[in-house]
């Protein structure tokens, strides 16, 4: 598992959210649906003091990082954050790694 943080996607989250030098925490969360998970949806919020992450990024002074009680959401995929402008924020690629 891993994420990637594609330089589109930092550059809204540091300008658009004033993320420079904090932490997000990715984390899956109950109701509407992924491509990879029906009745679940993915949450993030600004979280600067990470609780047991499983797997960090750090980009542009940004650390990116899920935490061990969401990790069951994102087994067998690493995830991608990208930037969408027709959405003006972000989008999120699932990609299967094998990990089960």
């Amino acid at each position: 598992m891993k994420i990637t943080v594609t330089d589109r996607a930092s550059e809204w989250f540091q300008n658009d959210m004033g993320m420079t030098g904090r932490g997000v925490r990715f984390f899956g969360k109950v109701y509407g649906k992924t491509p990879v998970h029906q009745g679940f949806s993915l949450g993030m919020t600004p979280d600067d003091n990470p609780r047991d992450p499983v797997v960090t990024t750090k980009k542009d002074g940004v650390t990116y990082y899920i935490t061990e009680g969401d990790e069951w959401f994102f087994i067998g995929y690493d995830l991608t954050i990208d930037y969408d402008p027709q959405t003006d924020g972000p989008t999120y690629i699932y990609t299967e790694n094998g990990e089960l």
